[in-house]
């Protein structure tokens, strides 16, 4: 039983170990044009916080994780080698050596140490290797080894072609001459015992490992010294090696070591397992001549010809990339037998001896590969088939097989949702399978479940979704419920579910669920906060969803509180929209369908290094307003008033593959939010005080301890504290003009008010006099009116004296008193002294009026101007006839020989004309 154990372990174990020699951990690549300098990159190297150096045919490469800037030396020539060591970044070009250190805005400065060459011809060298041991700094060219420290410079001279240098033992080792490998010990070089055997080959490349100094050779492959002896380095990749030219020898973590070739790019071999893993062109670097390589916690960087390549070694997501095109779009996968299959639309793939093969008869879109009855079944454009390695049978000719489930509660019957409606599977008793169509169904069907063993949801493409009811032997539909557009507003491309015994459908980004007390579709609570994401995979504890329609992240969560993000941009990018799709293998491996290969998660693994990540505080790389850069040593900047319209932050957090940031701005113009790319534009911010607070963030979204910097954003010129004195000043001369202006104003003011009262009180008084003018004229027109109303009275009363005594002539005897009676009463009416009073009072009211009429009208006879001023005071025809002696007729007709005279037209009033006469 033991041995069964251990036998059934190892085929458990053998394919997931095959599969790891293709599945590539993610590799990203630096193209010359993004990077801005030549393709060929020498050497690499690495500071504490993994700000990444390259020697590059044009100069000095600096990636602080988010930017690459391009240093050029004087002389402009190639850079061979790069080391940072202490705080300074040592380089070695044609005819020169020396140091970068960074300036207080961080940027790159030069210094040279060649004038420190004292008494030795120094010309025509290229160093192509720089080496720190014991406090100094080793420079080689392969003629000549210069040994720096103590601020000079000595020269050691191997007589021999020096082709590399490695520290063995606590001393330094130099290949080349005719012992193969010599020390240099006190500035000499000694021949190393036991390696002689190397004198004849070139030595590209040496390191320590824990199996001893592992020396690679440039055709014959490499060897190992050990206890003063040395020995071929026993290993299958050997052969490889020679083959493909050796170059590069990195000794990384975990008891593994890269081999970087000439000609097939990176050999990972794994001493302790002996089993090795090919990274070339073929599955991601952008070329196979390995230049450099560099460890920085489980990345491996790669100088290339061309190009720059990072690796993320021991990445819980592994890759299978096909970059050939032939396979395509993998929409399923399965592992039958030790083997693993690939769907595409391309067609069925299988992995035999690392390569990917194609099941010959198999071209043609598959859609659904499923392990059923311990058989491996494809569900192709064409029907149904059984697969084994490259043998493939068809089973069912029904074109368009979509998805295969079995029915609950059978032994051995599965429907499948095809092009034409639903096909049923049932496997017989011999091992056969028989297959038959369902009646009363026949449009395409491409996702399908049960609620019960007689009940099942489908979904058209198209059309929406149907409840559908089948007989007892599901051969034939029973029943249809269609679920239009009241039910769920968009029927197109509908997913649906059984999600722990309820139907789950999604439309439109939305989720629903039936509910069959009612029998109506409703929104699926639980999943609202996922709407607009698409379930990719999900069993009893967790549920894969995917955002489609934006950033692309995969999100496992079960509902509560336990979830994690993963956010991998080479994932997100070669997803294939409305075709991903997760296969679980075990608890910890996922397989994952892309658009151009598939990928693996483990899980586990995954978990594990989230939990012992620590994201790291952003490191501030550059601080910039619009004229100038700022030192970088302190944390809290004054800007200019007029610098401040433009204000560039730039982080950086080198040790982190995809940094994203967060950052938070308090203060007048307080703002936060992401912060892609690492660099932060503040624009028009107002003058004052800010905290600005930057943090990485992890695909979980927890931050890291802040970046802390203070703005202090000076007042403009108008508000600084000279303009603010000159205000105080200003405001204080002001004050004193304006109480003077005031004073004056206040002065005008009063004199204004005293000539206003004079004039008021002028004015009252010539009221008041107008007044009592007024009141004397009113008194005398009264007056007036009552003499000229009593003299009309006397005359009245005369006159109709003189009508009685006129009508009783005949009884008078005496004729003579008759005619002096008369006489009197004629001179009575006619009395001089009444018109004289008149007149008098007349004049006193109306002064110049006889004058005006007189001056106008020279042809008035006094009787008229008698006429007139009666006229004037607006008396009647009956009124003036007493005054003037005469009839009434003989007014009006007096009154008509005047309007000629004045010449006033018949339909003007003569009265009103002679009121407003001036």
């Amino acid at each position: 039983m033991r041995a069964n154990h251990i036998c059934l372990t190892a085929l458990i174990l053998v394919p997931f170990w095959l599969w790891s020699q293709n599945l590539m951990p993610p590799i990203q690549n630096y193209k010359s044009f993004e990077y801005n300098a030549a393709s060929k990159n020498w050497d690499l190297s690495v500071d504490l916080e993994g700000e990444l150096y390259v020697a590059n045919d044009k100069g000095l490469l600096h990636f602080n994780g988010e930017q690459w800037v391009l240093y050029k030396l004087p002389n402009k020539t190639t850079i061979r080698s790069v080391a940072y060591i202490g705080d300074k970044i040592y380089t070695g070009s044609y005819e020169e050596f020396g140091y970068w250190k960074k300036n207080d805005v961080g940027l790159l400065e030069y210094t040279s140490l060649t004038h420190l060459i004292n008494g030795h011809p120094f010309s025509s060298e290229e160093f192509w290797q720089i080496l720190a041991f014991e406090g100094s700094i080793f420079f080689r060219s392969f003629s000549k080894i210069y040994k720096y420290g103590n601020d000079r410079i000595t020269v050691i001279d191997p007589h021999f072609v020096v082709t590399n240098l490695s520290i063995f033992d606590n001393k330094i080792l130099a290949a080349g001459g005719p012992a193969g490998l010599s020390w240099i010990l006190e500035d000499k070089m000694a021949p190393l015992k036991g390696a002689e055997a190397l004198n004849d080959k070139i030595i590209e490349d040496m390191d320590s490992t824990g199996e001893g100094l592992l020396i690679g050779t440039k055709n014959n492959g490499c060897y190992v010294f050990t206890n003063d002896e040395l020995k071929p380095f026993e290993a299958k990749i050997n052969a490889e090696l020679k083959e493909y030219q050796l170059n590069k020898i990195l000794p990384l973590n975990h008891g593994k070591v890269a081999f970087g070739t000439i000609k097939n790019g990176i050999y990972i071999y794994d001493i302790g397992h002996n089993t090795c893993q090919k990274l070339n062109r073929g599955v991601g670097l952008q070329n196979n001549t390995v230049l450099s390589m560099l460890e920085y916690k489980d990345q491996l960087w790669v100088g290339l010809d061309n190009g720059i390549d990072r690796i993320q070694m021991n990445n819980a997501l592994s890759y299978y990339t096909d970059y050939s095109g032939a396979v395509g779009t993998v929409y399923d996968l399965a592992v039958h037998e030790g083997v693993i299959y690939a769907g595409s639309n391309t067609g069925i793939y299988y992995f035999q001896d690392y390569d990917l093969r194609f099941v010959e008869g198999s071209q043609g879109h598959v859609w659904d590969l499923e392990i059923i009855e311990g058989e491996l079944f494809c569900g192709h454009n064409t029907g149904t088939y059984k697969v084994k390695k490259d043998v493939l049978q068809k089973v069912s000719s029904i074109s368009g097989g979509y998805q295969i489930v079995k029915v609950p509660e059978t032994r051995s019957t599965f429907l499948q949702g095809t092009y034409n409606g639903l096909s049923k599977f049932r496997k017989m008793d011999n091992g056969s399978w028989t297959v038959s169509q369902l009646n009363g169904i026949d449009f395409p069907i491409k996702y399908l479940c049960f609620e019960d063993p007689k009940t099942m949801w489908v979904a058209h493409p198209y059309k929406g979704v149907y409840r559908v009811k089948i007989d007892d032997n599901y051969n034939r539909v029973l029943e249809i419920q269609e679920f239009g557009t009241e039910a769920i507003p968009n029927n197109y491309n509908i997913k649906l579910f059984n999600i722990k015994n309820q139907i789950v459908l999604r439309s439109e980004g939305i989720w629903y669920k039936y509910d069959p007390i009612p029998g109506e579709i409703t929104q699926f609570d639980e999943f609202q906060p996922y709407n607009n994401k698409d379930l990719i995979y999900y069993d009893d504890d967790y549920f894969w969803f995917i955002d489609n329609e934006g950033s692309k992240e995969v999100l496992q969560t079960n509902l509560k509180e336990n979830h994690f993000v993963l956010d991998d941009e080479q994932l997100r990018k070669r997803l294939a929209p409305e075709g991903e799709n997760i296969i679980k293998l075990n608890d910890s491996i996922y397989m994952f369908t892309l658009i151009d290969g598939f990928g693996k998660l483990n899980l586990s693994k995954f978990q594990k290094q989230v939990k012992q990540f620590e994201l790291p505080t952003p490191k501030l790389g550059s601080f910039m307003d619009e004229e100038k850069k700022y030192p970088l040593k302190d944390t809290s900047f004054s800007i200019p008033n007029n610098k401040a319209q433009y204000i560039t932050i730039s982080v950086s957090s080198p040790s982190l593959v995809q940094p994203r940031y967060y950052y938070e701005l308090k203060g007048t113009a307080g703002q936060s939010g992401n912060l892609p790319g690492g660099t932060l534009h503040l624009q028009n911010l107002p003058f004052g005080n800010y905290e600005l607070a930057v943090s990485t963030v992890s695909i979980n979204n927890e931050r890291s301890p802040p970046l802390e910097l203070t703005l202090d954003i000076a007042p403009p010129w108008y508000l600084s504290k000279w303009s603010l004195g000159v205000y105080f000043l200003g405001l204080i001369g002001i004050v004193f003009l304006v109480r003077g202006f005031n004073k004056r104003k206040l002065e005008r003011k009063h004199s204004k008010l005293r000539e206003q009262l004079q004039r008021e009180q002028a004015e009252r008084l010539a009221q008041l006099e107008k007044d009592e003018l007024a009141k004397e004229i009113k008194l005398k027109q009264k007056e007036l009116a009552s003499t000229t109303m009593n003299v009309a009275k006397k005359n009245e009363l005369i006159l109709e004296l003189k009508n009685l005594l006129l009508m009783n002539k005949d009884k008078f005897q005496n004729q003579q008193r008759y005619r002096s009676f008369i006489k009197k009463l004629n001179s009575s009416i006619n009395d001089d002294e009444d018109w004289r009073h008149f007149e008098v009072n007349f004049k006193e009211l109306h002064e110049d009026f006889f004058e005006v009429l007189l001056e106008r009208y020279r042809s008035l006879t006094p009787k008229d101007l008698k006429l007139c001023a009666y006229l004037k005071m607006n008396l009647s025809s009956k009124e003036i006839a007493p005054l003037m002696g005469i009839t009434t007729r003989g007014v009006e007709i007096h009154r008509y020989r005047l309007r000629k005279k004045l010449n006033i037209d018949s339909s003007r009033n003569i009265s009103n004309f002679l009121i407003t006469l001036r």
